[in-house]
């Protein structure tokens, strides 16, 4: 079976996600992509892990998880969705590492699936604008004892990348940047259920909606029906096009509160996220969907 395991990250509109793909269960459910309910497997997973930290899985273990979760539903790929399962936000930093426990936890889910195809999905976020609204459900006073280093320059998603697919090289990872989710939104839904590009969803631009003016919206809609045949390339380009016009500015600006870090520093982290993911492209058994 391939199993999809869409772990996060947080804040990167991971609930919605979630909604979308449940919104098209019917029709993935007639190609053989089983989309459960997060309240049928988010708490059974965490009982998984925790039992797994003592114990290698027991024979048969694999049939009893899948079986619980699918609930007498064939499929030939099962999505599943847990912004928890590399821990809570608190635990999404620790030492200047984005999600030390991610290792841990895909190391557990190669155990426990030895003969399933795994994929991990997961989006990514400028470390500038991530760790502020992590720090926000801190408990930690100082941006350091929070850090656990003293620059935040030096955090990179593709140490945990890297990391993953050194311990678990079996599982493959599909990854995006959030700040491209609006353009690129459809065309995670398809790879996340494999299905071929240009195959219709239903919610492919509900994106859209909360960041663009009604107004935009209506026109966009229009000249898609009186341009119905156009490529995901050509989509994306006319999306931003109308984003350029019709964006809400306040739904699109983010306003960062992280004490002592200057405009400089933002900068800098900036840059350094965008060179990370052109390291990441590099890394071998990782896709990036990009615009």
């Amino acid at each position: 079976m391939q199993i999809v395991i869409h772990t996060g990250a947080h804040f990167t509109e991971v609930e919605r996600l979630v909604k979308c793909l449940l919104r098209n269960k019917e029709d993935f459910a007639s190609r053989g992509v089983a989309v459960p309910g997060p309240s049928r497997y988010r708490k059974l997973l965490r009982e998984t892990f925790a039992a797994l930290k003592t114990t290698a899985p027991a024979e048969g273990a694999r049939d009893v998880l899948l079986d619980a979760i699918l609930d007498a539903e064939e499929a030939d790929r099962l999505i599943l969705s847990h912004p928890h399962i590399f821990g809570a936000p608190l635990a999404s930093v620790r030492n200047g590492r984005l999600y030390p426990n991610a290792v841990e936890r895909m190391v557990q889910l190669s155990q426990l699936f030895p003969h399933d195809q795994i994929e991990m999905f997961t989006a990514l976020r400028n470390p500038a604008t991530f760790l502020p609204a992590v720090f926000g459900e801190s408990p930690r006073e100082s941006v350091e004892d929070f850090l656990g280093v003293a620059d935040p320059a030096d955090v990179r998603w593709s140490d945990m990348l890297n990391e993953v697919r050194e311990a678990a090289p079996n599982v493959n990872i599909t990854v995006w940047c959030n700040e491209d989710t609006p353009l690129i939104w459809a065309e995670i839904i398809r790879e996340m259920a494999g299905l071929e590009h240009n195959e219709k969803i239903i919610g492919g631009f509900d994106l859209l909606g909360d960041i663009m003016s009604p107004e935009g919206m209506k026109r966009f809609r229009a000249y898609l029906k009186t341009h119905s045949v156009m490529t995901e390339m050509q989509k994306r380009r006319v999306i931003a096009a109308f984003l350029d016009k019709y964006a809400l500015e306040d739904e699109i600006e983010e306003e960062l509160d992280m004490p002592g870090w200057t405009d400089d520093l933002v900068h800098e982290m900036t840059e350094i996220y965008d060179e990370d993911v052109f390291r990441i492209q590099r890394i071998p058994g990782v896709t990036l969907i990009a615009p």
